[in-house]
């Protein structure tokens, strides 16, 4: 079979997942023809991305997210406005995908939560069926967990994941644990797609705590915990430094972020700290470490992965990067939720290939797609 990726090219996470879905499909003996990568205007291509992708990719402008420089929080009014001078931009990329799927014709296309892909299918309508895959999808789940007391931005948030469902024969939702699939919904609950690199790692325990956040404003909160807790050993990763590694002090060093020096570190760290990101709160619980989960200020999704997390058994969700609450957590964390979670990380490969051959396979007899029956069995 041959498929077309769509990808969100914000941060590091659905590219990745990416990456780690084409392995698995090359493995099989399938090819993965191309990538479409949504990212801001004028943004390149991440180079680990370009390295490691097995097929041409081409950038696509899609709408970004605005953060305040001074509060690290996520500015949704500006984004929404940024959004709306650009929406001749984004039609005409619309019609660029469009066009694209149209001419390479693969069997299925696979969204990794791309929101023009979405829109895409409502208003161009490709005919080639369309997977789509991302923790988001959880969003879904009857027992998913939503923050207390914040309405408007769940009703957002739903639009949102309902936005980029659009057209999709089946939602993945990639999931910290097993759950039930709700075929209602066309939800199938699938395991994390996680890098290769994750498994050829040995897990130790030394006393330091590994740090990591996506946005540079939030240095001073990193600080700011450490200046509460200086005897604790601390690693920081983070976009904001210009050598490989810098001595602040004799238990804090900032660390310019590199991937497998970073995922190394994980394995050999004592807990882990970061924002809710989803695909580090996995990385850290394959190797079997702790997570403080801050998520963003006024990140809705991260602050859903918070609770998601904790409830799975990664760690403890918090309002600050709070070094006392982590310490104190250690001790109470599950060891077993390691075990659990590989038992279910493992089953990656099958359940991901059965779901992309039942959406294929009605193509590929000539059958209509509006008329395809999907077990839940």
């Amino acid at each position: 079979m041959r498929f077309l990726f769509v990808i969100q090219g914000e941060g590091r996470g659905h590219l990745t997942q990416a990456i780690s879905l084409a392995q698995i499909l090359q493995a099989a003996g399938h090819e993965v023809i191309r990538a479409m990568v949504g990212l801001a205007d004028r943004r390149p291509i991440p180079a680990f991305f370009a390295e490691q992708f097995p097929a041409p990719h081409t950038p696509l402008t899609t709408p970004e997210l605005i953060y305040c420089p001074n509060t690290n929080r996520l500015n949704v009014g500006a984004t929404v406005r940024r959004a709306f001078t650009q929406l001749g931009t984004f039609r005409s990329s619309m019609r660029q995908l469009h066009e694209t799927i149209e001419r390479e014709q693969p069997d299925v296309v696979v969204n990794f939560f791309e929101l023009l892909c979405g829109l895409t299918y409502a208003f161009h309508k490709p005919t080639v069926p369309v997977v789509s895959v991302a923790h988001q999808f959880m969003a879904l789940h009857p027992d998913f967990p939503f923050p207390a007391k914040k309405w408007l931005d769940k009703l957002s948030f739903l639009a949102l994941v309902r936005l980029n469902a659009i057209g999709s024969t089946e939602l993945l939702g990639l999931s910290f644990d097993q759950q039930a699939d709700v075929p209602e919904r066309r939800l199938r609950v699938v395991p994390p797609l996680l890098r290769n690199e994750i498994g050829a790692l040995k897990s130790t325990s030394e006393s330091f705590f590994l740090a990591y956040t996506t946005q540079p404003g939030l240095r001073s909160v990193v600080y700011g915990a450490h200046h509460q807790q200086p005897g604790q050993a601390l690693r920081y990763y983070h976009a904001g430094i210009g050598n490989p590694e810098e001595q602040v002090d004799d238990t804090l060093t900032e660390c310019q972020l590199d991937g497998q020096r970073y995922l190394t570190d994980m394995a050999r760290c004592k807990a882990v700290i970061t924002t809710a990101g989803f695909e580090s709160v996995c990385e850290a619980m394959y190797l079997g470490k702790p997570v403080l989960m801050m998520p963003q200020p006024n990140h809705y999704e991260q602050a859903c992965n918070a609770l998601d997390g904790q409830r799975a058994g990664a760690g403890v969700a918090s309002d600050t990067f709070d070094l006392t609450r982590l310490i104190g957590y250690l001790s109470q964390h599950d060891a077993k939720s390691t075990k659990r979670f590989r038992q279910w990380q493992s089953r990656v490969s099958g359940l991901f290939l059965a779901s992309l051959s039942r959406v294929a396979s009605p193509q590929k007899t000539g059958q209509s797609q509006q008329n395809t029956v999907i077990s839940y069995q």
